[in-house]
């Protein structure tokens, strides 16, 4: 059985044709784009970063509409993590906070 890493490179190779097809028509960027979701995770500030991590995930639609968000909160010097889901009506502050949040991308 191949190993995970000869598996992961077989994958992104795959991933990386079908890219290059859907850049090259608009027919094939519809369809991929439909069926596409994104996970952000955004890690909050913290003074000693090296004691403490804490992050917010939240996964959208292709539309950017949330369907799920996670709070995650790790302490890595003692090895603890854990990840709880956000309430709907907690929720609503982070969606507020980051309302004007854009993300773009530039490979430059």
């Amino acid at each position: 059985m191949p190993d995970i890493n000869e598996l992961a490179e077989k994958k992104l190779k795959s991933r990386v044709r079908k890219i290059k097809k859907v850049n090259k028509s608009d027919e094939e960027k519809e369809k991929f784009f439909v069926q596409l979701g994104a996970s952000v995770e955004i890690f909050f500030p913290n003074k000693k970063p090296e004691e403490l991590s804490d992050s917010l995930i939240l996964w959208t639609t292709p539309e950017g509409k949330i369907t799920d968000a996670e709070y995650s909160y790790e302490e890595p010097e003692n090895e603890q993590f854990v990840q709880m889901p956000v309430p709907e009506k907690d929720l609503k502050a982070f969606v507020e906070a980051f309302k004007d949040f854009t993300l773009e991308f530039d490979s430059d």
